[in-house]
């Protein structure tokens, strides 16, 4: 055997065995911390599990800038994110295109490819967008049904105190954008500011009126809201953008587990607004694990065995 030959064989089995190591590395999984974010991350981890795909789980690492933070900077490799945060991530809250499901998902797609080489798979039909709900009692007595309602409301003497995240409170896009639209400005005093950004504590709150609290952050698909006496509120001039949950990852875990793609698609699909609602509601209104919620929807649908 000639050195040039012995070279090659040995490239070949050093490429070979490299190959085989990044198939093997298994692919992290995270979400984020709140309700939601624990259904849809678990629902992605099973799914890959189930195909013969290693993870490692992640889940429920923080909030969105953690998990973003994360996955920018290779701590994990895949997570449930939502196409209207692009306009945050991007610093591109003017833009119409975040108001339209379809156009902030292909433009939310190629900024995060060409920025980030960060890849959005097929997002969920569903818009789990930022909304406020208010007490059944005080939605009837006062006749609130928008928040444009609620805006009024609130310049006329309205009481209200809103429980809340951190994010949801100094974002621009988040509560001061609602505040810019609807006419309204509410004072520290009026606030509770809750860790996290988990609706579950915030629609507590409100339904338990702790520290006097008679109005929550919501998310479009939270399954609570009417089960705990409140009632949403209509974003009638569609401040907030459309929130569709998709699975993010990493264009080099992509290349190393290209069948995630496929795997994912028709799970997603499958995930409207209803069946999200019924879901989350499993976790926060019957107290059951954000794990066995998923696993027993998956194979309810043929998904996972």
């Amino acid at each position: 055997m000639n050195l040039s030959f012995r070279r090659l064989i040995a490239l070949l089995v050093f490429t070979l065995s490299t190959s085989c190591a990044l198939a093997a590395e298994p692919i992290r999984v995270g979400s984020k911390i709140d309700t939601e974010g624990a259904l849809l991350g678990n629902v992605i981890q099973l799914v890959l599990e189930a195909n013969g795909i290693k993870t490692v789980n992640r889940l429920q690492l923080g909030t969105t800038k953690v998990v973003r933070g994360a996955l920018l900077a290779g701590g994990i490799d895949i997570y449930p994110e939502y196409t209207g945060n692009g306009a945050f991530f991007f610093a591109d809250g003017s833009n119409p295109a975040w108001k339209n499901a379809g156009a902030g998902y292909q433009l939310v797609k190629k900024l995060d490819a060409d920025k980030n080489h960060v890849v959005w798979l097929t997002p969920s039909p569903a818009n789990n967008t930022w909304l406020i709900a208010i007490r059944q009692e005080i939605a009837q007595a006062n006749k609130l049904k928008t928040m444009a309602d609620l805006g009024h409301w609130i310049s006329q003497g309205g009481k209200i105190k809103l429980a809340a995240s951190a994010e949801f409170i100094e974002r621009p896009d988040a509560l001061p954008a609602f505040e810019g639209a609807y006419g309204f400005k509410l004072k520290q005093d009026q606030l509770l500011t809750l860790a996290g950004g988990d609706t579950a504590a915030t629609i507590k709150a409100a339904a338990e009126q702790t520290s006097g609290v008679n109005a929550a952050m919501v998310y479009g698909t939270d399954g609570a809201v009417a089960a705990l006496g409140l009632v949403t509120l209509d974003d009638v001039k569609s401040v907030q953008p459309v929130y569709a949950p998709a699975p993010v990852i990493r264009s080099d875990a992509l290349a190393r587990e290209p069948r995630i793609a496929a795997l994912l698609q028709p799970v997603f699909n499958s995930l409207d607004s209803v069946t999200l609602q019924k879901l989350n509601a499993g976790i926060a209104i019957e107290g059951r694990d954000a794990h066995k919620v998923a696993a027993d929807y998956l194979r309810s649908k043929g998904f996972i065995k």
